[in-house]
């Protein structure tokens, strides 16, 4: 309003109309100090008292004595001095995007700090006073050509192809229905990696202005979707032991904090820039949510609050895909939310009621099939009389949400089931033979069985009774899932997968059996032959670190009570660090991609279970039931 009222004034047109918005701002000018200083638009302690000097001398008569106006005045002369006019006229800095109005320009030297396309740090209203004050073709050439793509007006920034392109692909993959759109994302993935630099990227391409939260987003995409970034990048958001979004920021955005501390956990090993940005981020935040403080600079949203807790409470390992989108199905605000730049904004193709909409329905359509699974897993539990050998239907619950949670599409019900009957009768055997504290012996003759009763039953339809009912439940179950899958693909999985029981009943690395039955029950370029499963390298290296973790997380899971702390919060130390060491090797692993590598879904399985044994560890009993109650069965409205 004030910009206008001064336009008219300057122009000396329309007196009527610039007397009504005088006596407009006039009696709105109070408002200021209502409003909270984190809503503030971008550049807005620049811009409005360089507006309202030039209001003054055209003798318009603004009041200037506000309490609000006076904190805006205040936070002008803190960024002055972080960004000093000598350092803005030689290198490119945030305050390019806020020149409207700023007197004492040197403008033959700004002109060498435009952008490509012509444009002050991609701000139509900054070019446009820089057009106003130089008569620039450049400036006019982006100014033009915009108005005319956005017929007659111009958004308050743009482009804003690379922010666009990776929130879109955040938003999806947390909503649970970026499977829906692989090849539009991997699209936008691959657009995000051309124009990503040493230094991090802003929200559009080939700027010379980097910030935190674009490049801790797109550094955290990339790697997950198996590109080699250097995590030195967040180096040159760094000074004196804090991380920054902008040099010369006056203040610090959660949501800049937020990303960068989910960045931070797609750590390798030896990365300690990043070990420094999670004790950084996770220290902001955390204060911000005591305080009750959890207001950002750049979007209004349905739910931050409830974002930043689920980050801060659920770590990344202990994440499972169907338990974090069933928050952020009650996070996502859709149309409603609004993004803050020079003005309120919305991004349509980052939040909109049709995504919610699909996410919603796919997230219920695959909940229903999840509880007919259940149903089927219940039968089969008491038809086997597995509950009779020691493990509680209580455990049964468990262990089919962690799969279902982890391995949710409806296309994947074939190595779900595979999986829960597995650790299913993993933990029965265990549970009622004691099996790690058996005789050699003992230990020998229900080998020994097992070997005899799965021979006679798979050769001969079913003459040979077994002594042992765990034993005969056993060969029924790997007889039946080497069916589904020689029926579904056309593959026997019979051998490889007793040969897997075999090795689990000698060596007990559960982690092993569960990741060898899902790559083998897996369909298409998914499965993994018995060959790839014993020559390939990388599968072997894989192998190892999965079991390594896994070993360590078990007695953690064993020795956990119900109490406050899951036993990797309480765990010692030396301990700790050896799980998320161990941790972040697999996930070099499974995220860097290698010479005859092997195919990203089989990579990823290993993944699956390390993280649904991390899980279990650190979550206690309590929040597990919370979540099988909210992921399983409470439906999404």
């Amino acid at each position: 309003s004030l910009a206008c009222v001064v336009a008219l004034k300057s122009w000396n047109v329309h007196p009527h109309k610039t007397d009504k918005g005088i006596s407009f701002i006039k009696k709105n000018m109070f408002r200021i100090d209502e409003e909270n200083l984190e809503h503030m638009p971008i550049g807005f302690e620049v811009a409005l008292p360089s507006l309202i000097d030039i209001a003054k001398k055209l003798e318009i008569d603004i009041p200037d004595e506000t309490r609000g106006l006076r904190e805006i005045y205040a936070r002008r002369e803190i960024k002055l001095k972080k960004i000093p006019r000598e350092i803005m006229h030689q290198v490119p800095t945030t305050l390019l995007h806020s020149l409207e109005g700023m007197a004492g320009l040197v403008w033959e030297k700004l002109l060498k700090l435009q952008n490509e396309d012509g444009s002050f740090l991609f701000s139509p209203s900054s070019t446009a006073f820089a057009l106003q004050q130089t008569r620039d073709d450049n400036c006019l050439k982006y100014l033009t050509n915009h108005i005319h793509k956005f017929n007659g007006g111009v958004p308050n920034v743009y482009p804003v192809d690379l922010f666009e392109h990776l929130w879109a692909a955040d938003r999806l993959q947390r909503l649970g229905v970026s499977r829906y759109f692989q090849p539009e994302i991997d699209e936008c993935i691959a657009y995000v990696h051309r124009y990503w630099t040493e230094k991090g990227i802003c929200w559009a391409r080939n700027s010379e202005v980097e910030d935190i939260d674009d490049t801790a987003m797109g550094f955290r995409l990339l790697r997950l979707h198996g590109y080699e970034v250097s995590a030195d990048v967040f180096e040159h958001f760094k000074s004196g032991g804090e991380f920054f979004c902008f040099k010369g920021q006056s203040t610090q955005a959660v949501t800049g904090m937020y990303n960068l501390y989910r960045a931070s956990q797609v750590m390798f090993p030896g990365e300690n820039i990043l070990a420094d940005a999670a004790r950084f981020s996770a220290n902001f935040l955390q204060e911000k949510r005591a305080n009750n403080q959890l207001l950002d600079k750049w979007i209004i949203t349905k739910d931050l609050p409830g974002e930043v807790g689920y980050a801060l409470d659920v770590p990344w390992h202990a994440s499972l895909p169907r338990l974090e989108t069933r928050f952020y199905l009650e996070q996502y605000g859709g149309d409603d939310d609004v993004w803050i730049g020079k003005t309120l904004y919305r991004m349509p193709y980052v939040n909109n009621n049709k995504y919610l909409e699909l996410a919603k329905l796919d997230y219920n359509n695959c909940q229903a099939l999840h509880q007919d699974e259940w149903q089927n897993i219940k039968k089969w539990y008491r038809n086997c009389n597995v509950g009779e050998c020691g493990l509680p239907e209580k455990s049964l619950v468990q262990i089919y949400y962690v799969a279902a949670a982890s391995i949710f599409e409806p296309e994947k019900s074939q190595q779900r089931l595979a999986w829960v009957k597995t650790e299913v009768l993993m933990k029965t055997i265990i549970s009622h033979f004691e099996f790690q504290q058996l005789p050699r012996q003992q230990k020998r003759a229900f080998l020994e069985e097992f070997e005899n009763g799965s021979i006679l039953k798979y050769t001969n339809g079913g003459r040979y009774k077994t002594k042992s009912c765990l034993v005969g439940t056993l060969v029924r179950t790997l007889n039946h899932l080497s069916l589904d899958i020689l029926l579904a693909h056309g593959r026997d999985i019979y051998q490889p997968l007793k040969n897997a029981w075999r090795k689990w009943m000698r060596e007990g690395d559960d982690a092993e059996l569960l990741v060898q039955t899902l790559n083998l029950s897996g369909g298409g370029s998914c499965w993994a032959s018995e060959e790839l499963l014993s020559s390939n390298p990388k599968y072997g290296q894989l192998l190892k670190a999965t079991i390594s973790v896994c070993k360590k997380l078990h007695p953690s899971q064993n020795r956990k009570v119900n109490g406050e702390d899951g036993c990797i919060r309480s765990a010692e130390g030396t301990a700790k660090l050896e799980i998320e060491s161990d941790m972040q090797e697999l996930v070099k692993l499974v995220m860097t991609r290698s010479l005859n590598d092997l195919n990203s879904e089989i990579k990823h399985n290993f993944y699956i279970i390390a993280r649904s044994f991390y899980y279990v560890a650190y979550c206690n009993p309590s929040r597990i039931s919370f979540h099988v109650s909210k992921v399983l069965f409470e439906r999404v409205l």
